[in-house]
């Protein structure tokens, strides 16, 4: 083989190898499997502490609302609906209700999701986080 004809190979088993090297490294499933199967925790990695700092919350098509839960609602652990501050555009509130069964899963600082009540034709989803 001269020259010419092994740098054309090489490069062309560059051009096609490398691709499909990314592609092999990107299929498999990162799903928590193995020998031992997915991990049933949905949360496996605890985000914070309820007891100790409160709550974080992330509102789905947010546009200036916010929700806070004190550590001291999540530690009473009963039933209580929330008013989501004022929207920063057109002045409206939306409330969500956070069952006693959700704030013991807080208590356990894994994450809830709760849907808002619907105000100017439309919801959200909040994710409800340990601090």
């Amino acid at each position: 083989m001269d020259r010419k004809s092994f740098i054309r190979k090489t490069s062309v088993g560059i051009l096609i190898g490398i691709p499909a090297v990314s592609l092999i490294g990107c299929s498999g499933s990162d799903d928590g499997g193995g020998s031992n199967g997915p991990n049933p925790n949905p949360n496996p990695t605890p985000s914070g502490n309820c007891l100790e700092n409160g709550t974080n919350a992330s509102i789905s098509s947010n546009h200036g609302h916010t929700l806070t839960v004190s550590k001291e609602d999540v530690d009473a652990a009963v039933e209580k609906t929330y008013d989501l501050s004022e929207a920063s555009t057109d002045q409206h509130i939306h409330q969500v209700t956070i069952s006693a069964a959700q704030f013991n899963t807080l208590k356990s600082n894994n994450q809830i999701t709760v849907t808002s009540t619907s105000q100017a034709q439309h919801n959200h989803n909040v994710i409800v986080s340990c601090a």
